[in-house]
């Protein structure tokens, strides 16, 4: 059984990247004892975000910049809240064959995170 996950990015700048999930996506910020490090938190999902300035930039991994899938309860509201706020979607709300309601995103690092909800 798994319990939980978590997800590990390579963040160009944590205080850039800490802002944007903070100020735009609703995230808590979390320090730890290693300063190349912040976790950002948010219900119940981590997202552990490591300072690689010398990484790939995220928005040149083409598909594999994707990173997670979101699963939230009121997605129309989310979104709309995103969207007020300058969120560069990857892709607009729509209901999908597989009966999920979904849109993309892409981070201020240029990862991309899709967000769904069942139908």
């Amino acid at each position: 059984m798994i319990a939980r996950s978590r997800f590990v990015i390579a963040v160009p700048d944590l205080a850039v990247s800490s802002a944007f999930y903070r100020d735009i996506l609703g995230f808590k910020i979390h320090a730890i004892d290693d300063p190349g490090w912040l976790f950002y938190t948010k219900d119940n999902v981590c997202i552990m975000a490591g300072e690689c300035p010398d990484a790939i930039p995220p928005n040149e991994l083409g598909d594999h910049s994707f990173f997670a899938y979101l699963v939230v309860d009121e997605i129309d509201e989310y979104y709309k809240a995103l969207n007020k706020k300058g969120v560069k979607f990857t892709k607009e709300l729509r209901l999908e064959p597989w009966g999920m309601i979904e849109f993309g995103l892409r981070t201020i690092d240029g990862h991309r995170i899709m967000v769904g909800k069942p139908e």
